[in-house]
């Protein structure tokens, strides 16, 4: 149990306006929590929090730190209800609502959503690129030395050089770095665009079914819609994204910087993993699990988070927890990651 000091909004690089609330530091589960998502407006409504209140803090999930409830104090005088702002904390441009939640159209105009985008387009889990963190990438931003991701592949080692604690051996590492994604393949690099509602496993079931980025690019939203995994909200938000002019232009910046996306297998051909499904359980050697997931969905298959019934292979690592013996109750084949 806390006090809410302040609640505050972050910019996410999707436009989201998420209000974060600061917190008196408090320990919970044996971690010092400062900040706790409050998710939207309507939580907020909901639980009826406000700046002064004393509130109870969980860790969702035992990670997330997040508000459960309002702790009453009858008696005490409760700041003014909260309310979202009308225009963007980082750009002041004017906000509009969609759903639960409140956006900045800016796009790359807006710093937040310039920094969240680059750094996202270089995760591991999108192009890797080595060194694209955080801090490097808001430098970046702060000199104007790149205005979208397109820019990242005009600069040079002597940009580089530009950064705060960057030498000529980690300035030509992250020079290139860059370089080495110039040949991406079609689903990361659809994930590393960072299109609304499009995560690991919707970008490969896209490269899937269009093999190629100019096929995608010319689907319209009713097209989208046609595939079984494809739902509205995701079908507007690709046909939405390769619409819009701007987004256009930064993949036609990103083509003339010497970018090719590699073509995927379109349509239902077969391959190794078609119709197998796998868990992963422990720490494996040559793979992050992210990795491995993703290394099985490439080859046809799908993987999944939990054993069950439908569950054809258990990946085990080192340490394995209770997936181990789920899958032994279910009968399900047991491998290791050499297998």
């Amino acid at each position: 149990i806390t006090t809410l000091e302040k609640i505050v909004i972050q910019v996410g690089r999707t436009g989201i306006l998420t209000p974060v609330a600061l917190l008196q530091p408090v320990n919970v589960g044996g971690v010092t929590v400062s900040r706790a998502t409050l998710h939207n407006a309507d939580e907020i409504h909901k639980k009826d929090v406000r700046p002064g209140d004393t509130v109870r803090v969980v860790r969702a999930g035992d990670v997330i730190p997040e508000i459960q409830e309002r702790v009453k104090q009858p008696g005490k005088k409760r700041q003014k209800p909260f309310s979202m702002p009308d225009k963007c904390p980082a750009c002041s441009s004017k906000v509009y609502r969609e759903g639960a939640y409140y956006l900045c159209p800016a796009g790359l105009a807006c710093r937040p959503q310039l920094v969240g985008r680059i750094i996202h387009y270089g995760s591991r889990e999108a192009l890797d690129i080595t060194g694209l963190g955080q801090k490097t990438t808001e430098d970046l931003a702060r000199k104007e030395l790149v205005g979208d991701i397109a820019d990242l592949y005009r600069l040079s080692v002597e940009d580089l050089l530009k950064l705060d604690g960057f030498a000529q051996k980690s300035a030509t590492q992250l020079h290139q770095a860059i370089q080495d994604t110039r040949n991406p393949r079609l689903d990361r690099f659809l994930y590393a665009l960072g299109i609304r509602h499009v995560g690991q496993r919707m970008a490969h079931i896209l490269a899937r079914r269009y093999g190629s980025l100019e096929k995608l690019k010319n689907a319209d939203r009713d097209e989208l819609e046609q595939i079984p995994e494809v739902g509205p909200e995701i079908a507007l938000s690709v046909s939405r994204f390769f619409r819009d002019p701007e987004n256009r232009q930064v993949l036609n910046r990103l083509e003339k910087a010497g970018v090719q996306v590699h073509s995927m297998p379109a349509g239902k051909t077969a391959l190794p993993l078609s119709e197998k499904t796998f868990v992963f359980t422990g720490s494996l050697k040559n793979y992050t699990r992210s990795e491995a997931e993703n290394r099985v969905e490439e080859l046809g298959g799908r993987a999944a988070s939990s054993v069950s019934g439908n569950t054809d292979y258990l990946v085990k690592g080192e340490d394995p927890g209770r997936k181990l013996q789920d899958a032994r109750q279910e009968g399900v084949e047991i491998i290791g990651e050499d297998r």
